[in-house]
């Protein structure tokens, strides 16, 4: 299945801290465009009554708001608004949180305080299909996969999927979990070069985040 790219024409950013909100607001914003409606509200009863007011693509949500768990609203989401996609953008990584937001619906979890170039990279990548996970965050989920009994043979790889050594050593960095920047700074090259690395990866590998790249490389013996 092809990924589904996330239009970002309409955005409803769920956030109590003013600072953080007005930072979103403003990430959004410059991302989207002047054309693109944002709307930003703090609790969970104005962003159910906001969502049922007017249509959204997505929903930006942290987890802790002053009257429930944004893991609530992003169940009752996917129940009743199943367009809209949701992601999780908040200061906590616990293994639970993280597992309870996936399995309400959420598409993506990232961590606040990441720099706003990095996030904004993130939620760049819904509009390609991608799925936005903070590289702790995927650190975490990968370390929930129970190992298999025995190890799988190995697909052999198509052709358009065969990696160069140096994409092997920033796809096998990128399964420890480090960020762009962190891998610039391991294998001394600028951060926008890692960045073209990683999109051929994903070209390469026919995927749309960090995560499949890594479990579909695995699939392949590429990591070995």
């Amino acid at each position: 299945m092809q990924p589904q790219p996330i239009d970002l024409s309409t955005v409803l950013i769920v956030e109590d801290e003013a600072a953080a909100r007005a930072r979103m607001l403003d990430l959004m914003r410059a991302l989207a465009g002047p054309q693109a409606r944002i709307d930003a509200v703090a609790d969970l009863a104005a962003a159910r009554a906001q969502l049922q007011r007017a249509p959204y693509d997505l929903a930006l949500v942290d987890v802790q708001l002053p009257d429930g768990s944004g893991i609530e609203l992003i169940a009752w989401m996917t129940a009743r608004l199943p367009r809209v996609a949701s992601v999780i953008v908040s200061a906590y990584a616990e293994e639970d949180t993280i597992l309870a937001a996936v399995r309400a619906g959420a598409i993506g979890y990232l961590l606040k305080d990441r720099d706003d170039d990095e996030l904004r990279l993130s939620l760049q990548s819904l509009q390609r299909g991608g799925a936005p996970i903070d590289p702790l965050i995927a650190r975490r989920i990968l370390a929930l996969v129970p190992a298999a009994p025995a190890p799988l043979p190995a697909r052999e790889p198509e052709p358009a999927a065969q990696l160069s050594e140096r994409e092997r050593e920033i796809l096998r960095l990128v399964a420890q979990g480090f960020s762009n920047r962190e891998i610039a700074e391991l294998v001394a090259l600028s951060k926008l070069t890692i960045e073209c690395h990683t999109k051929n990866i994903y070209r390469k590998l026919a995927v749309g985040s960090r995560t499949a790249a890594v479990f579909e490389a695995r699939a392949l013996g590429l990591l070995n």
